[in-house]
């Protein structure tokens, strides 16, 4: 009984987990370029009261033995990689990532951060940044006074600049891809940075042979959470912390009435 209160109270965790996961996910609907995350679980070491395929007798074993669980616990939160909503927007600034890879960030630090949000705005000097001032890589500078931005779907930033007649080219953009994005480790304000379990960035213009996506201008990728999905995956984490809650008043009860004996 002791044990059923223990193994209970891992569930009871591990859906704890699992609701902050879900709870994170729904926060996030709106965000972005946002990848959902799912929490998956694993199930804890096992008791052996009798071993499976220990000798039963001189001649027999045990086909099945006998193992008593210890609970569960949450063992990974891997990050969902499917295609978001593009929304138009009208916003020439605006960018979405039409398959494969990721926009490359700098960081102030200096280091390269990765992300799939494409609302990029011009700071003082013309530089395309995020919403917090850290410059796209490489850096792409739009001169003063151009009259318009166009982004082809190769990443080709060409501007139309006044009294000529023919658009100016003014930088490439280049994306990132990963032989495991799903494990990227997320830093917040939508910047993902790589780690062992995802591999090194493979670089390329989009479009080409690397297999990275093509961009889409004015366009923006809404975040890949379904919200729907998420209300189903909340009721399944209250069920069954309802149910691993029930558990341990059930093991209480008999534990009183051992005592009472």
């Amino acid at each position: 009984m002791i044990g059923a209160l223990q193994t209970a109270a891992t569930g009871m965790t591990a859906q704890q987990e699992n609701l902050d996961t879900i709870a994170n996910n729904l926060a996030n609907a709106s965000t972005a370029g946002f990848r959902e995350r799912r929490l998956e679980f694993q199930d804890l070491i096992y008791q052996n009261i009798i071993a499976p395929g220990s000798a039963a007798t001189q001649q027999t074993t045990n086909a099945a033995g006998l193992q008593i669980g210890l609970g569960t616990r949450g063992a990974s939160s891997e990050i969902l990689t499917t295609q978001g909503q593009p929304e138009e927007t009208g916003n020439p600034l605006d960018l979405a990532i039409e398959g494969h890879g990721f926009f490359q960030i700098q960081q102030t630090n200096g280091t390269t951060a990765y992300t799939r949000a494409g609302n990029f705005h011009l700071d003082n000097q013309g530089n395309l940044v995020t919403a917090d001032g850290d410059q796209l890589e490489p850096n792409i500078a739009i001169p003063s006074g151009a009259l318009s931005v166009t982004i082809g779907s190769d990443g080709t930033v060409s501007v139309q600049m006044p009294g000529q007649s023919q658009s100016q080219v003014v930088g490439q953009i280049t994306l990132a891809e990963f032989p495991n994005p799903g494990g990227l480790n997320s830093m917040g304000n939508n910047l993902l940075t790589p780690t062992t379990a995802s591999g090194q960035p493979v670089i390329g213009n989009p479009g080409g042979s690397e297999g990275l996506g093509t961009i889409q201008q004015g366009m923006l990728e809404q975040s890949n959470v379904s919200v729907v999905q998420q209300f189903i995956a909340m009721i399944m984490a209250q069920r069954s912390y309802e149910a691993n809650s029930k558990v341990v008043t059930t093991a209480n009860q008999m534990y009183q009435t051992a005592n009472n004996m």
